[in-house]
Parts: C-alpha cells; structure tokens; sequence
C-alpha cells in the first residue's frame, strides 16, 4: 500500500509567494535599511588605512585581554593583509557585524522576556530548536525569494542561523540570578525595571556574553556561506577556490577566517571574564565589610 505523499514543500512555497505578493514593500524597505547599514559599516573599515584598522581592534583587544591578545591581532591582521585578503576580509567583518548587532538586538530583549514569562518560554524554544537544527544552506533559500542575490539575503540568514544561542544564554543567565536577591531588591523598594537593570543583568551578564560569543561565531560561519548568494567577503574566494580546486586560493581565504574568528572569540571572551572578574571583586568586597548583612550586600550588586 503506497504512502499518500503531503506536499508540504508546495504548502511553503506558496506561503512564501503569498507573503510576497502582500508584504514585498515592507521587504524592500527592510533591504533598504540593512544594505544601507552594510555599506556605512563596510565604509568605515575599508576607507581608513588597514594600519589603522589594526591598530584599532589591538587597542580592543588589549582592553579585553591584555598585551598578548593585542600582539596577536596585529600579526594576525598583518598576515591577512600581505595575504591580500584585506578588502575581502573586511567585507566578511563588516557582513558579520551588522548582522551580530542585529542579532543581538533581537535576542537579547526576547531572552529577558522568556526568562520572566514562561509561556514566552514555552512559544519560543521549539523555535529556537528549529533555528539551531535547520541546515544553515536552507535558510538561503527563502532569503533569496524574498530579498533577492546580495548581501541582504546573506544578511538575513546568518540573523536567523546566529540568534538562537543568544536568546537561550540571555534567558539562562537572567533565571540564573539567585532570587534571594531579587526578593531582597524588592524588599528595598526597587522597581521591576531597576532590579532587572542593576541586579539581574549584572549578575546575568557572564551568560549574556558568553551567548554574545556564540552569535558571533555563528554569524562569522555563515557569512562565509552567505556568499553563495552573493554575499561579499572572504566566502566569494573560498567557493572559487572550491568550483577551481585551488588549494592556495582556499587555504589563504581560510586563513583569514580563522583569524578572524579567533581575534573575535579571544576578544568577547576578554570582556566577558572581565564582567566576571568585576562581579567576584564586588562580591568579595561586599562580603567583606558586611558579612551578616545579606541584603546590605544586594544594595552594593545593585549599585
């Protein structure tokens, strides 16, 4: 007895023709709005000399990890530059920043919010376990439909492929914070919003950077793949590497990527134990001078 076969991909592509055909000029202006910001972000790293580039982001990463980090992207960078990889570098570094911050902005309230309203919870895990398994070569399908070849489609779907770790990390490092010390914020009269600014985010904030980091990371991977639709960037020189069998072309292209991406990890991890670091001081410090007086330490978390 055969199987009756459920045209479920027919179903979808004639959602997406009908969400097109209704929604095609709120598409265009959100192409608008994120190729424009790509190419201010892009102008900004590709007008200044590469020297200045660098040391911009060793100033960074000596902000977030000290000397040896800072020495590090210096002959990191400069190794992409004699490469000449540079402009290719910085148009996968722009595409990955914007897309980050974009990201971020959606995850971070939506992670606060489900860790404070279970049913959001509930709503949006199985989505964010639909982002996270999908194979991240699907999501350039319906992002060409509705964007078209560029880097907007790219854009979006290193958004829907990079989102998901920080949405959970947000939620985990907010349900995270002890609630002796939320309970003890409210004692003092402090508003919902107050605790959730000098109290929970705080304290929540080692989680919130490590799903920071995974989100970069993600987006740094699928930026390479966005170029497959066009996008810019290191990627376009990796898939002619691939389509050529040019193994120099690939490993130089490769290279650079991986710089990037380690430059990126050391310096979200930087500051992320930095947090961490302030966090335990304060503590300590706190415990220190009142230490049979819990909810005097509170006041000193909360600031």
């Amino acid at each position: 007895m055969d199987i009756p076969r459920i045209p479920l991909g027919d179903w979808v592509e004639t959602f997406i023709n009908w969400v097109i055909d209704v929604l095609g000029g709120f598409f265009d202006v959100v192409s608008t709005i994120f190729s424009g910001f790509y190419d201010g972000v892009a102008w900004l790293l590709a007008t200044p000399p590469f020297w200045a580039i660098i040391l911009v982001i060793a100033a960074i990463g000596w902000l977030a990890k000290g000397w040896k980090l800072a020495v590090g992207a210096i002959v990191g960078l400069l190794l992409i530059a004699v490469l000449d990889q540079w402009e290719n570098a910085m148009d996968t570094l722009a595409l990955t920043i914007v897309a980050v911050v974009i990201a971020l902005i959606i995850a971070i309230p939506l992670g606060i919010w489900a860790a404070k309203s279970q049913t959001v919870s509930t709503i949006v895990r199985p989505i964010l376990d639909f982002l996270q398994t999908m194979p991240a070569f699907v999501y350039l399908i319906p992002a060409i439909f509705l964007f078209g070849v560029g880097v907007v489609p790219g854009m979006v779907a290193t958004i829907l492929f990079a989102v998901a770790p920080g949405v959970r990390l947000t939620e985990l490092g907010i349900r995270g914070v002890d609630p002796e010390v939320v309970e003890a914020g409210n004692a003092f009269g402090a508003t919902s919003g107050r605790i959730l600014r000098q109290i929970q985010l705080p304290l929540a904030m080692p989680s919130i950077m490590a799903g920071v980091n995974q989100v970069i990371m993600l987006a740094l991977s699928m930026a390479v793949i966005a170029s497959m639709v066009g996008g810019p960037g290191l990627g376009k020189d990796i898939i002619q590497a691939l389509s050529r069998t040019d193994i120099a072309l690939g490993f130089e292209a490769g290279l650079a990527v991986v710089i990037i991406a380690m430059i990126l990890d050391r310096i979200t991890s930087g500051f992320g134990n930095a947090k961490r670091g302030r966090k335990r001081a304060t503590s300590a410090t706190a415990n220190d001078e009142a230490p049979d007086a819990g909810a005097e330490t509170v006041v000193v978390h909360a600031g």
